[in-house]
C-alpha cells in the first residue's frame, strides 16, 4: 500500500495486482491524493495535471464503486480549482457523453453514476467559472433521470444539490426544471431517493424564491405526501425541508424581486394553519376533502402526523429561541388547538387521541424544553398556566349549567380534556427540569400555578385528573419543600369532599403521586404523614359500602393510597403492617364456599366494585413486596399467603362471571388478572405451589386465545432479543431523539402506545429511564406481558412431566389458528417460552427429557421462519438460549446442522435471514462451539450469503451473524481474519449507499475484527501492517457514508484502533471528524463522538484540545453554527452541549470527558478553565439574586459593599453560554473545586501570592490560582446565592474549600494581614441567605460548616467584623434550643437532626479553635509575627482577638455544653450493637425520633468527633467542677429532654451527687472514644481519629479524670491496648503522635496515683516502721509483670512498636542479619524523629510506676532502647546542633539516672550494675571501628557520658576502669581538629569540673586541666582565624577561670599565674587594633573584660605578677586606656542583646 502514496498513480504496481486489490489500491491512492493536492504547490500540479486528469477520468470507465467515485470526483474538482482550468470542459463533455450513452446493462451503471457524481463535484467546487455550460449539463442529467433506476435517481438528486450549491443564484434558469424533477423524486418508491430529493430541494430553496412564496402550498402538500409510507430518515430529511421552507417564508424580507411579483407576506397564522392541516388531515390536502373526509372514515396516517410533528420542531428551531420567546403565546395556543375537539375527526378513537397528545407533548418538549433558557421557561410556564385557567373556566361553566342534558356541555368538557393533558404534562416537565429554580414561579401569586393544577383535579375526565396528579408529583420532585404542604392540602380536600366521586379519585391520585415523589426528595416528609394516610385509606375502604354512588371510587382510592404508601419503604411501613395485613385478609373470601355464595349473589355493579377492590389489594401487596423486601420475614410471608388460593380461585371463575354479567366487567376482570399475575411474579414461587396448575391453565389460555387482534410484538419481543440484534430491524427500535413519537409507528394500527389512564396505579411507580410520564399499556396488552413474565417464572418451577403437556398444548393452539391470528399466538407463546428459558438459564435448571426438547424445538423453529422480522430475531435468540439450557454438544451441533441444511437449500429471504442469525446467536451463548470445522462451515455459508446482492436483507443478516461469530469465536477465528477483512472491504467499496442496513452490518463486522486483532495491530510485520491499512481503509469508507449510524460505527472503529495502535491513527483528522459531528442531529452519532472523545482525552487531552481549535481556525467555511469552538475551545463546546443535551447517558459521558480534560489540563490552562466556569456561573447571576441578599441588619456601608459585588462586570452583554441550566451550573461549580485540588497537587506557588507574583514576572505565561482569588470568591458567591438549592450547596462547598485553602496566605502589601480578609463582605453576603427561615436544612447545614471554617480560619481578627458571621450561628443556636416541638413539619424529622448537629458541630469547631488559640497565641498567628516591623502591634491584636473569640463563645457555652452532652448521649445510644435495640428509649433521643433512627445515624457519625473534643475541652476548662446553680444538680447528667420529663417520680433517678455526674460524663467521653478507636472503619476520616485522641488528651489534662484512670489499672491497660492497635493500623504520624501524647498522660496519671498511695501510706504509718511499708507500684516485691494486666507491659509494648517501626535496627532479631548491618545510617524524617523522641520520654517515666523490684526487671529493656536509639541516630548535623532524637535520649537518661529507684535500698545495687553496663555500651559505641566512626557524632556521645557523670550516683561512674575510659574519650576529643567539637567538649568539662562531689570531679581535673592550659598557651602563637575558633578559646578561658574559682587557696596562685599571661597576650596595642581582624578584636575585648574581673578578685596575686613583668603591665595599661570609651558603649549593647549562643544552650542544656 505504500506504493499508492504518490501524486501520480503507480501504474506498474497497479497492473500487478488482482481484481479486488486493484480497487483497494485505487481507493488508497485517491485518499492520499485528497490530502496531498491541497498541500502541493501550484507549479507541481500544473506539471502533472495532464497525466493526472487522464488517470482520474480513465477511472470513470473502470466502473468504480460508490466511495471510489466520490473520491475521483472530489480530486478532479480540487485539481481543477488549484491547477489550470483549460481542459475542464473536455472532462465535463466526457461525463455528459457517458451519461447519454444508450448502454443500459448493469455492468455499465457504475460508470454512468460516476459521471453524474463527477459533474456534481466539479460544479460545486468551480461554480460560476464554468460559465453557461450548466444549462446543457442540467438538461442532460434531468433527461437521464427519466429512465434511471433508483441508484441513478439517488445520485442525480445529490449531484443536482451540489450543482445548485456551487452555482448559487446563477442557476436560476434551471430552477423550475430541477424543482419538477425533485418533486417526483420526493414521493419515490425508494426511501433513499426521497432523502436525496429532500436535500436537493433544501439546497434549491436557498435561491428559488417561488418555493416559499407562490408555490408554498404545493411544496407543503408535496412534503405531506412524501411522509406517507416513509421511514425515519425520510421523515428527518423532509421535515427539515418543510420546517426550513416555512421558516423562510415567514422571515423573508420584501426583496425587489418579490415586489415585482407582488408576493404577499405570509403571516404566522397562515404558516401554522398549513402545518396544522397536515397534522389533522394528513396528505389528502386542503381542497380535496373528498367523500372519505365527509363520511368521517379517513384517519390521518401516523407517519404523516409524526413527520409534521418533526417539521414543527424544525420550524421553531430554525427561527430560534428569541423568536419562540416573543411568539410563544400564539404558538402555544395553536399547538394546543391541535388536540382540542374543534377538529373532532382527528380524534375518533382513544388511540388517535393518545397519538396526537404524544405529538403535541413532543413539540412542546423539544421547543420549550430544548431551546429556552430558565427565565424564558418560567415565562412559558406562566403562559401554560393561563391556558389551563381558560379551559378550567369553560369546564366550570359547562358543569354548573343547570340544564345538564344539553349536548354542548359534554363536548366542551371532552374537548378540553386532551388540551389539558398536554398542558399539564408540559407544565410538569418544565418545572421538573427547572428544579428549585422554579421557586419564584410558584411564589408568583399572579400565575397561581398550584391553584391552577389543583383546580383541574376535579375535572370530569379521568385522564385529566391523573395528569394533574402527575404534574403535582413533578412539582414535588422539583421543589421538595412543597411535598408536605401539597400532601396536607390534598388529604384535607379528600376528607372534606368525600362525597364527590371526582374529588375522591382526583385527590386520591394526587396523594398517591406525591407519595411516589418522596423517594426522589432526599429531605423526605415527616414520619407522621404515613399514619394520616393510612387512616384516610382505611376510612375510604370502610365507608365504600355505605354509598353505592361512591363505592367504586372510594375502593379504588383507598387501595391506591395504601399501595403508594408502600413506596416510603420499610421504616414507615412497619408501623402500619398489622392493619394492612388485616385489610388484605378481609378483602378475599376465606373459603371456596364463600366464593360460591358470592357468585350467586351480586349484580354486575357489585362485581365491578369487588374486582376493582381486589385488584387494588393485589396491587398494594405487589407494591409492598417490591418496596419493603426488608420486612418480608417468614412470619409476614405466612400472613400474606392465606388469601392467595382464593384469589386464584376467583381468577379461574372470571370467565363464567364475565359471561353472566356482560361486557361491563371486561376491563375490571382484565385489570384483576393483570394485577394477580404481577403479584405472583414477584412472590417466591414456593409460596403458591398449590395453585400452579390452576394458574398455568389460565396463563396458557391468555396466551393462546387472544381477545384482541393486536400485534404486541413491539412490546413483548425487544426485551427478549439481544440489543445488538435489534439494530437489524432498522432505526425504529434504536434510540433516537424522536423515540417518543416514533414509537407509535412501530405498533399495529389500533394501539398508540401507553398512556397514564390505562393504569392509574402506575402513578406512584418510578418512571422508566428517559420517559417524562409513565406509559402503562392498555389492559389487553399488559395482561399478555404480565402473563409472559409469570409463565417464565412458573415454567421453570413446574415438574418436568407437566412441562411437556404445557408445550404440547401451546403447539396445538398455534396449529389451530390461521393467518394473522396465528402469528399473534405464535408471538405470545414464543415470548413466554423465551422468558422461561431465561429463568432456567439463570437458575442453572435443566429443561427435561428428550420429548420436552423436541416440542420446544418445534415451537422455536416455527417462529424462526415467521414473516415478522422481530419474531425471527427473538426466535434466533430463543434457539440459542434453548441450546444453553440443554447444554449438550450433540444437541447444539444438531441445531446448527438444521440451519446449515436450510441455508443450503432455501431460496426465500425469510428462512435465509432467520437461520443465518440463528448461527450467530448459538455462538453468543456457547462461546465458540469448540470445533474448527464447525466454524469453517459457518463462515463459509455466511460468506456466500453476504455476497447475495439480490437481497440486501439477507446480506445484512448474514453479515450481522458473521460479526457475532468473529466477536465470540475468540482465538479460533485468527485464520479467517484476513479473508473476512477482504470481504468486508470489498462490500464496503461496492454496496450502494442506499442499502444502509448492509453497511451497518459491515460496520459491526469491522469493529469485531479490530477487537479480535487487538494489540496485535501495533506489530510491524508486513502482514500486520497490511491488516492495519485495510482496517483504516474500511473506517475511511464508512466515514464518508451518508448514513449516520454507519458514521457512528466508523468513529467507534477508529476509537478501537486508537486504543490498540495509537501511533497509526491520525489524531488530527479523527478530532476534526469528531468536532464536525459533535452537534449532529442523530443521537447515536453524538453518543459515538463523545464516547470516542472520552477515550482520547484520557491519554492526550492537550493534543485533542489543540487540534480542535486549529481545525476551526483553518476551515474556511463556517463551522457548524451550534458549536462555538473558535471562542471557547472544545471544552466550552462540550459544556454547551452538556447544557442542551437531554439524553442522560450522553450527559454522563460529557461530564467524564470534561473531568478528564480538567485533570490533565486545568493547571496549564488555568485562566481558560476558570473563565469557562465563570461564564457558566455568571450567566445565572441576574440581579434578582442580589435582591435576595438581605443586608438590612448592617449599616449602610456594608450594604453597598455586598450589593456591588455582582454589579462590577455585569455590563458585558455577551455570554458564550446563554442561560445555562442549573445542572450545568452545578457541574461548573464542581469543576471549580476540582481545579483547586489540581492546583494543590501542582505546587506551592498556587497558594503563595508573593511567590506567584515573582514567577509571573519572570515568565508572564505562568499562571497561578492565588492570582484568581477574586474570581473564585465571586463564583462561589454567585453559586451560593442562586435560586437552585443544589447550586447553593455546591457554591457553599466551593466557598468552604477556598476558605480552607487560602486562609493562611499572607497579604504582602499589608503585613500582618491575610489575603482573604478583603473578601469579608462577600463571604458574609454569601452565607446570610442560607440562614433565612425558609432555606432547606441541607443548605443551612452546609452554611454552618462554612461559618465555622471562616471563624476558625482566623482570617478576620477584628471582633466586630467577626460578629456578623457569628450572629448567624447564634441565630441557628436559638432555633436548636427551641427543641423538637418547634421543628417545621415540612421535611422528615431526620433533616432537623442533620441541621441541629451541623450547628452544634460548627460551634464545636469554633470553640476548639478559640481554646487552642488561647493556649498558644503565638502559634495561632505565627504568620503575623514573621513580619518584623509590625510584630509588636499585631501580636497585641492577636492576643486580643483570641481571647475575644473565646469570649464570644463563652456567652453561649452554658447552653452549648448541655446540647453537646445530649448529642453525645444520643450518639452513644446509636452506636450500641443491634442486640441492645430493645434498651433504646422508646421515643428516641434528644435530637432524633425513634422512627427515623436509621436516617439520623449518618448525621451523628458525621459530627460526633468535633463535638466530643469540644465537650472534653469544656469539661477540662471547668476542671469537672461545674455545678449549674439555676437548675440544681439533677440535670447535670443530661439536659431536660422529653425522656426525663415524662418519667414519674418513682422511676426518676435520685438526685445525683456532682461526683456521680462527673463520673457519668467521664465514662461517656471515654466510652465513645474507646468504642470508636477500637475499630475505626477503614474509611473513618483522619480528622475524626485525631479529634478523638485530642479529646482524650484534653480529658487527662486535668487532675480529676487522671485520678479516675490512674486508680483503675484495667481501664488504663485497655486504653493502652486500643492505642497500640491504632498505631499499628494507622500510618499517619499525626495520629501516632497524638496517641503517644495520650499514653504519656495515662502514665502520668498512674505516677500520680502511685505517689499518692505512697504518700498516704507514709502519713498513716509514720516514719518509724519504714522497713515494713508495703511496696506500691507494679511488680510488687517479686518484680514480675503480667502481660494483659500490666500497665508497664502495655506501655513498653507500645513504645517498642513505635521505635522498631522507625528504627528496625533496634530489633535484636534483626541486628545481626546482614541486611541491617550493611545499611548505612538513614536519617529519620522529621516526623519519625518526633515519634521516637515522644516514645523515649514515655520510656523514662516507666520506672516511676514500678515497685523497686519491678523497676529492676524493666530497666534493662529501657536502657537497651535508649542507648540503641542514641547509637543509631547520633549523626552529625550541619549546624552542630544535637539531633532531636539524641536530645530525647539524653533527657531520658537524665531522668533515669536521677530516678529515686536508683537510690532506693531494695534496688540500688541492681540499678548501679545496670547503669554501669549502659555506660559501657555508650563507651563501646566509640570503639566500633568498622568505618562508621566518621559518621557518629562524638559530641552526642560525650554529652551522654557527661550526663552519666553528672546525674548518676558517684558509685556508678567512679569505678576506676570506667573513669579511665571516660577521661580517655575527653582527652581524644580535646585534640579534635573540629573547633565545634572542641568547643562543646570544653562546655561539658566545665560542668564536670564543677561537680559538687570531689571524688567525681578531681580525677577529671587532674587528668585534663593541664592539657587545656597547654592548648590555651599555644593560642599565643596561632591566633584564632574565625568565629568558631574564637569561641573555643573563649570557652577554654571560661573553664580555667572556673577552675581558679573552685581551687583551694594555695593552688589558686598557680592558676592565676597561668591565666594572666595568656589573657594579656591577647591584648592588642592601638595601632594593631585598627588593622586587626574581627576575631582578633573580639578576643582583645574578651581578654580585657576578663582581666578587669580577675584583677580585683585576686588582687594580691595580680599585683605580684604585674610587678614581676613590666611588659605585661604596659600592654594592659595601654589597652585599658585606649578602649575605655568604646568598652562602655559595647557593654551597654551587650547587656541589651545577649548573644545567640545562649539560646542554643537553653535548648540543649540537659545537665
Amino acid at each position: 500500500m505504500e506504493l499508492a502514496h504518490s501524486l501520480l498513480l503507480n501504474e506498474e504496481a497497479y497492473s500487478q495486482l488482482g481484481e479486488f486489490q486493484k480497487a483497494e489500491f485505487i481507493f488508497e491512492w485517491l485518499q492520499f491524493l485528497e490530502k496531498l493536492l491541497p498541500a502541493t504547490s501550484r507549479a507541481d500540479i500544473r506539471e502533472n495535471q495532464k497525466k493526472l486528469v487522464e488517470q482520474l477520468t480513465s477511472l470513470l470507465n473502470n466502473s468504480p464503486g460508490p466511495p471510489t467515485r466520490r473520491l475521483v470526483a472530489k480530486n478532479l474538482a480540487v485539481l481543477y480549482s488549484t491547477g489550470d482550468t483549460f481542459s475542464v470542459y473536455q472532462t465535463i463533455d466526457k461525463c455528459n457523453e457517458l451519461i447519454r450513452s444508450k448502454d443500459d446493462s448493469p455492468s455499465y451503471l457504475p460508470t454512468k453514476l460516476a459521471a453524474v457524481v463527477c459533474l456534481g463535484y466539479l460544479y460545486k467546487k468551480l461554480g460560476r467559472i464554468l460559465g453557461n455550460s450548466f444549462t446543457d449539463t442540467v438538461g442532460n442529467v434531468l433527461k437521464a433521470m427519466k429512465n434511471a433506476e433508483s441508484q441513478g435517481r439517488y445520485e442525480i438528486m445529490l449531484s443536482l444539490q451540489n450543482i445548485l450549491n456551487g452555482l448559487g443564484a446563477a442557476a436560476i434558469p434551471c430552477h423550475r426544471d430541477i424543482y419538477k424533477a425533485a418533486r417526483s423524486c420526493l414521493t419515490d418508491r425508494s426511501m433513499a431517493v426521497r432523502c436525496a430529493a429532500a436535500k436537493c430541494l433544501l439546497e434549491l430553496q436557498n435561491e428559488a424564491v417561488f418555493m416559499w412564496s407562490t408555490d408554498l402550498d404545493s411544496v407543503v402538500t408535496l412534503c405531506f405526501k412524501s411522509f406517507e409510507g416513509s421511514n425515519y430518515d425520510v421523515r428527518l430529511a423532509v421535515s427539515k425541508l418543510l420546517g426550513t421552507v416555512l421558516a423562510r417564508a415567514l422571515t423573508s424580507k420584501q426583496t425587489s424581486a418579490s415586489t415585482r411579483h407582488n408576493i404577499r407576506r405570509i403571516s404566522l397564522e397562515e404558516v401554522m394553519e398549513l402545518l396544522g392541516t397536515g397534522f389533522l388531515r394528513g396528505s389528502s390536502g386542503f381542497l380535496r376533502t373528498g367523500g372519505d373526509m365527509l363520511k368521517g372514515t379517513s384517519s390521518v396516517s401516523r407517519d404523516v402526523r409524526v413527520g409534521v410533528t418533526q417539521a414543527y420542531v424544525v420550524f421553531v428551531s430554525t427561527l430560534g429561541a428569541q423568536w419562540l420567546e416573543r411568539n410563544f403565546s400564539a404558538f402555544l395556543s395553536h399547538i394546543l388547538d391541535l388536540v382540542s375537539q374543534s377538529h373532532p375527526k382527528a380524534m375518533q378513537s382513544q388511540t388517535d387521541a393518545i397519538g396526537c397528545r404524544r405529538c403535541v407533548s413532543f413539540i412542546l418538549r423539544a421547543t420549550v424544553g430544548g431551546l429556552l433558557g430558565e427565565k424564558a421557561q418560567i415565562a412559558a410556564a406562566k403562559e401554560i398556566c393561563q391556558a389551563i385557567w381558560k379551559l378550567k373556566k369553560v369546564v366550570d361553566a359547562a358543569m354548573s349549567d343547570s340544564n345538564l342534558e344539553t349536548k354542548t356541555t359534554t363536548t366542551d368538557v371532552t374537548a378540553s380534556q386532551h388540551v389539558l393533558v398536554c398542558a399539564l404534562q408540559e407544565l410538569g416537565s418544565l418545572i421538573h427540569g427547572l428544579g428549585t429554580t422554579a421557586a419564584p414561579l410558584l411564589q408568583d401569586s399572579s400565575a397561581a400555578v398550584l391553584e391552577a393544577v389543583i383546580s383541574v383535579i376535579l375535572h370530569p375526565s379521568i385522564s385529566v385528573r391523573l395528569t394533574a396528579a402527575w404534574c403535582l408529583r413533578c412539582i414535588a420532585v422539583a421543589l421538595p419543600s412543597y411535598v408536605s404542604l401539597l400532601l396536607d392540602r390534598c388529604i384535607e380536600r379528600l376528607s372534606v369532599l368525600k362525597s364527590s366521586p371526582e374529588a375522591v379519585t382526583g385527590y386520591g391520585f394526587a396523594v398517591a403521586a406525591l407519595l411516589g415523589a418522596v423517594k426522589h426528595c432526599p429531605l423526605g416528609i415527616p414520619h407522621g404523614k404515613g399514619k394520616v394516610i393510612m387512616t384516610v385509606a382505611e376510612d375510604l375502604l370502610c365507608s365504600a359500602s355505605q354509598n353505592s354512588r361512591m363505592s367504586l371510587q372510594r375502593t379504588q382510592a383507598g387501595w391506591l393510597l395504601i399501595a403508594a404508601l408502600m413506596t416510603l419503604g420499610p421504616a414507615v411501613v412497619q408501623h402500619h403492617l398489622p392493619r394492612m395485613l388485616l385489610l388484605w385478609k378481609c378483602i378475599f373470601p376465606s373459603s371456596p364456599k364463600d366464593l360460591e355464595t358470592e357468585k350467586t349473589r351480586g349484580d354486575s355493579f357489585t362485581w365491578q366494585v369487588t374486582l376493582e377492590g381486589r385488584a387494588g389489594a393485589l396491587c398494594a401487596m405487589k407494591s409492598f413486596v417490591s418496596h419493603c423486601a426488608g420486612l418480608l420475614t417468614d412470619e409476614v410471608v405466612q400472613r400474606l399467603l392465606p388469601p392467595l388460593p382464593s384469589a386464584v380461585d376467583l381468577l379461574t371463575q372470571l370467565s363464567s362471571i364475565y359471561k353472566s354479567y356482560g361486557n361491563s366487567l371486561k376491563t375490571p376482570s382484565m385489570v384483576y388478572r393483570h394485577k394477580l399475575y404481577e403479584l405472583l411474579a414477584v412472590l417466591p414461587p414456593k409460596t403458591y405451589e398449590g395453585s400452579f396448575c390452576a394458574v398455568l391453565k389460565e396463563l396458557v389460555a391468555d396466551l393462546t386465545v387472544p381477545d384482541s387482534q393486536i400485534d404486541a410484538s413491539t412490546f413483548l419481543l425487544p426485551p427478549l432479543c439481544h440489543e445488538n440484534d435489534l439494530l437489524l430491524l432498522g432505526p425504529l427500535l434504536q434510540e433516537t431523539d424522536h423515540r417518543f413519537i416514533e414509537e407509535q409507528l412501530l405498533l399495529g394500527n389500533n394501539i398508540a402506545g401507553g398512556s397514564l389512564e390505562y393504569d392509574p396505579y402506575s402513578i406512584y411507580e418510578n418512571v422508566v429511564k428517559g420517559d417524562s410520564v409513565p406509559k402503562p399499556l392498555p389492559p389487553v396488552l399488559s395482561v399478555i406481558s404480565a402473563a409472559t413474565r409469570l409463565f417464565g417464572v412458573m415454567f421453570s418451577h413446574v415438574a418436568e412431566s407437566q412441562r411437556l403437556q404445557v408445550l404440547e398444548q401451546l403447539l396445538t393452539s398455534i396449529k389451530q389458528t390461521k393467518g394473522s391470528r396465528q402469528q399473534i399466538v405464535q408471538l405470545n407463546v414464543l415470548s413466554a417460552f423465551s422468558t422461561s428459558l431465561k429463568h432456567l438459564a439463570n437458575c442453572k435448571g435443566s429443561l427435561g427429557p428428550e420429548e420436552v426438547r423436541r416440542s420446544a424445538l418445534t415451537l422455536v423453529m416455527g417462529a424462526l421462519e415467521s414473516n415478522n422480522p422481530l419474531l425471527r430475531c427473538a426466535a434466533a435468540e430463543c434457539l440459542a438460549r434453548l441450546a444453553q439450557v440443554v447444554s449438550d454438544s450433540a444437541f447444539t451441533a444438531g441445531l446448527a446442522q438444521v440451519s446449515f441444511d436450510k441455508l443450503k437449500s432455501a431460496r426465500d429471504v425469510v428462512s435465509r435471514t432467520g437461520h443465518s442469525l440463528a448461527l450467530g446467536c448459538l455462538y453468543r451463548y456457547l462461546g465458540g462451539i469448540g470445533s474448527t470445522q464447525h466454524l469453517n462451515a459457518c463462515v463459509g455459508i455466511l460468506y456466500t450469503l453476504s455476497q447475495d446482492s439480490t437481497s440486501p436483507d439477507v446480506q445484512a443478516w448474514a453479515l450481522h451473524s458473521l460479526s457475532l461469530i468473529v466477536d465470540l469465536a475468540g482465538p479460533l477465528y485468527h485464520v479467517h481474519v484476513e479473508p473476512t477483512l477482504s470481504l468486508v472491504l470489498m462490500l464496503l467499496l461496492t454496496v450502494p449507499p442506499a442499502y444502509t442496513e448492509v453497511h451497518q452490518s459491515l460496520g459491526r463486522c469491522l469493529n469485531a475484527l479490530i477487537t479480535t486483532l487487538g494489540p496485535e495491530l501495533q506489530g510491524s510485520s508486513t502482514a500486520v501492517s497490511a491488516l492495519r491499512t485495510s482496517c483504516l481503509l474500511g473506517c475511511a469508507v464508512m466515514q464518508d457514508n451518508p448514513d449516520c449510524v454507519v458514521q457512528a460505527q466508523a468513529i467507534s472503529c477508529l476509537q478501537q484502533l486508537h486504543m490498540f495502535a495509537p501511533r497509526h491513527v491520525n489524531l488530527s483528522s479523527l478530532v476534526s471528524c469528531l468536532c464536525v459531528n459533535l452537534c449532529s442531529s442523530y443521537l447515536l452519532l453524538r453518543r459515538a463522538v463523545v464516547a470516542c472523545l472520552r477515550q482520547l482525552v484520557q491519554r492526550e487531552a492537550a493534543e485533542v484540545s489543540e487540534y480542535a481549535v486549529a481545525l476551526v481556525k483553518e476551515s474556511k467555511e463556517d463551522f457548524t453554527a451550534d458549536v462555538n469552538i473558535r471562542e471557547i475551545g472544545l471544552e466550552g463546546a462540550l459544556l454547551g452541549l452538556l447544557d442542551k443535551e437531554l439524553d442522560q447517558r450522553l450527559c454522563q459521558d460529557i461530564r467524564e470527558t470534561l473531568t478528564h480534560m480538567l485533570t490533565s489540563m486545568a493547571v496549564a490552562k488555568l485562566s481558560f478553565w476558570l473563565k469557562l466556569c465563570k461564564d457558566v456561573l455568571a450567566a445565572s447571576a441576574d440581579f434578582n439574586t442580589v435582591a435576595s441578599v438581605d443586608t438590612t441588619q448592617e449599616e449602610e456601608t456594608a450594604r453597598v459593599d455586598d450589593a456591588s459585588i455582582l454589579t462590577s462586570d455585569m455590563d458585558e452583554r455577551f455570554h458564550p453560554f446563554s442561560n445555562p441550566r442549573w445542572s450545568t451550573r452545578v457541574f461548573a461549580a464542581e469543576c471549580v473545586c476540582k481545579i483547586i485540588s489540581q492546583c494543590e497537587n501542582a505546587g506551592r506557588a498556587h497558594f503563595d501570592i508573593t511567590l506567584a507574583q515573582e514567577r509571573k514576572q519572570r515568565d508572564s505565561r505562568d499562571d497561578f490560582l492565588v492570582l484568581h482569588l477574586a474570581d473564585l470568591i465571586r463564583m462561589a458567591f454567585m453559586a451560593a446565592t442562586d435560586h437552585s438549592d443544589q447550586l447553593r450547596v455546591s457554591g457553599l462547598q466551593t466557598l468552604l474549600i477556598v476558605v480552607r485553602k487560602f486562609a493562611h496566605v499572607p497579604e504582602p502589601e499589608f503585613p500582618g494581614h491575610v489575603i482573604l480578609e478583603q473578601y469579608q463582605a462577600n463571604v458574609g453576603a454569601a452565607l446570610r441567605p442560607a440562614f433565612a427561615p425558609e432555606t432547606p436544612p441541607d443548605v443551612t447545614a452546609k452554611a454552618c460548616q462554612v461559618c465555622s471554617a471562616w471563624i476558625a480560619s482566623g482570617v478576620v481578627s477584628d471582633l466586630n467584623d467577626l460578629r456578623r458571621v457569628h450572629q448567624l450561628l447564634v441565630s441557628s443556636l436559638v432555633k436548636v434550643q427551641a427543641g423538637k416541638e418547634a421543628q417545621s413539619q415540612q421535611y422528615n424529622e431526620s433533616t432537623s437532626t442533620m441541621e441541629i448537629l451541623a450547628v452544634l458541630k460548627a460551634w464545636a469547631e469554633v470553640y476548639i479553635v478559640a481554646v487552642e488559640k488561647q493556649k498558644n497565641p503565638s502559634d495561632a498567628h505565627n504568620h503575623c509575627l514573621k513580619l518584623a516591623n509590625s510584630a509588636e502591634e499585631s501580636y497585641r491584636d492577636v492576643i486580643s482577638s483570641t481571647s475575644g473569640l473565646l469570649d464570644l463563645v463563652q456567652a453561649d457555652i452554658g447552653t452549648l455544653s448541655k446540647l453537646w452532652l445530649a448529642a453525645l448521649q444520643d450518639f452513644a445510644l446509636l452506636t450500641l450493637p443491634s442486640e441492645y435495640a430493645s434498651q433504646l428509649p422508646a421515643e428516641g433521643g434528644t435530637f432524633y425520633t425513634a422512627e427515623t433512627i436509621e436516617n439520623a445515624r449518618p448525621h451523628y457519625y458525621n459530627s460526633w468527633a468535633l463535638i466530643l473534643y469540644a465537650t472534653a475541652l469544656w469539661l477540662t476548662s471547668t476542671g469537672f467542677i461545674v455545678v449549674d446553680p439555676d437548675e440544681g444538680v439533677t440535670n447535670l447528667s443530661r439536659p431536660v429532654t422529653p425522656t426525663t420529663m415524662c418519667q414519674d417520680s418513682s422511676t426518676r433517678p435520685l438526685v445525683k451527687s456532682p461526683e456521680d455526674v462527673n463520673t457519668d460524663r467521664f465514662h461517656l467521653i471515654l466510652g465513645i472514644s474507646v468504642e470508636f478507636l477500637c475499630s475505626p472503619r477503614s474509611d473513618a476520616a483522619m480528622e475524626n481519629i485525631i479529634a478523638c485522641l485530642r479529646a482524650l488528651q484534653a480529658l487527662f489534662d486535668v487532675p480529676w479524670p487522671r485520678s479516675k484512670i490512674g486508680g483503675d489499672q484495667e481501664l488504663g491497660v485497655e486504653l493502652l491496648n486500643v492505642l497500640h492497635r491504632l498505631i499499628l493500623t494507622r500510618e499517619s504520624p499525626d495520629i501516632q503522635l497524638a496517641a503517644l501524647e495520650v499514653v504519656r498522660l495515662i502514665l502520668f496519671a498512674a505516677q500520680e496515683h502511685v505517689k499518692e498511695k505512697r504518700r498516704s501510706a507514709e502519713v498513716d504509718d509514720g516514719a518509724a516502721e519504714k522497713e515494713t511499708l508495703p511496696e506500691f507500684g507494679e511488680g510488687k516485691d517479686t518484680g514480675g509483670l503480667v502481660p494483659g494486666k500490666s500497665l508497664v507491659f502495655a506501655t513498653l509494648e507500645l513504645c517498642v512498636c513505635i521505635l522498631v517501626r522507625q528504627l528496625p535496627q533496634l530489633n535484636p532479631k534483626l541486628t545481626y542479619s546482614p541486611a541491617v548491618q550493611s545499611q548505612k545510617r538513614l536519617l529519620l524524617s522529621e516526623d519519625g524523629s518526633r515519634l521516637v523522641a515522644a516514645a523515649l520520654v514515655i520510656l523514662s517515666d516507666v520506672p516511676a510506676i514500678c515497685s523497686p523490684e519491678g523497676s529492676v526487671s524493666v530497666l534493662p529493656t529501657i536502657l537497651y532502647l535508649i542507648t540503641g536509639v542514641l547509637k543509631e541516630t547520633a549523626v552529625k548535623l550541619q549546624d552542630g546542633q544535637l539531633p532531636l532524637t539524641v536530645a530525647a535520649c539524653l533527657q531520658a537518661l537524665k531522668g533515669l539516672l536521677s530516678s529515686p529507684m536508683a537510690r532506693a535500698e531494695k534496688s540500688q545495687t541492681a540499678w548501679t550494675d545496670l547503669l554501669r553496663s549502659a555506660l559501657v555500651t555508650v563507651l563501646d559505641c566509640w570503639d566500633q571501628v568498622d568505618g562508621l566512626l566518621q559518621e557518629l557524632d562524638e559530641v552526642s556521645l560525650l554529652t551522654a557520658i557527661t550526663v552519666f557523670v553528672m546525674s548518676a550516683s558517684p558509685e556508678v561512674t567512679t569505678l576506676e576502669c570506667l573513669q579511665k575510659r571516660c577521661i580517655e574519650k575527653f582527652q581524644v576529643t580535646l585534640d579534635s581538629k573540629d573547633p565545634l567539637v572542641q568547643y562543646k567538649c570544653y562546655q561539658l568539662l566545665h560542668s564536670i569540673f564543677q561537680h559538687p562531689n570531689k571524688t567525681v570531679s578531681y580525677p577529671y581535673i587532674h587528668s585534663l586541666a593541664p592539657s587545656i592550659v597547654g592548648k590555651l598557651q599555644e593560642t599565643e602563637k596561632a591566633k584564632p582565624e574565625n568565629a568558631a575558633e574564637l569561641q573555643v578559646v573563649q570557652e577554654g578561658i571560661k573553664v580555667v577561670t572556673a577552675l581558679t574559682a573552685t581551687a583551694d587557696e594555695e593552688h589558686r596562685v598557680h592558676f592565676v599565674a597561668c591565666l594572666l599571661p595568656i589573657l594579656i597576650s591577647f591584648l592588642l596595642d592601638e595601632n594593631a587594633l585598627v588593622s586587626a581582624t574581627t576575631s582578633a578584636k573580639n578576643l582583645h575585648e574578651f581578654a580585657l573584660q576578663n582581666l578587669m574581673q580577675i584583677g580585683p578578685q585576686y588582687s594580691s596575686v595580680f599585683k605580684k605578677l604585674m610587678a614581676s613583668s613590666p611588659t605585661m603591665k604596659a600592654r594592659l595599661e595601654s589597652a585599658v586606656k585606649g578602649n575605655q570609651e568604646s568598652v562602655k558603649v559595647k557593654t551597654a549593647k551587650h547587656a541589651k542583646n545577649p548573644g545567640k549562643s545562649s539560646s542554643i544552650q537553653l535548648k540543649t542544656n540537659f545537665l
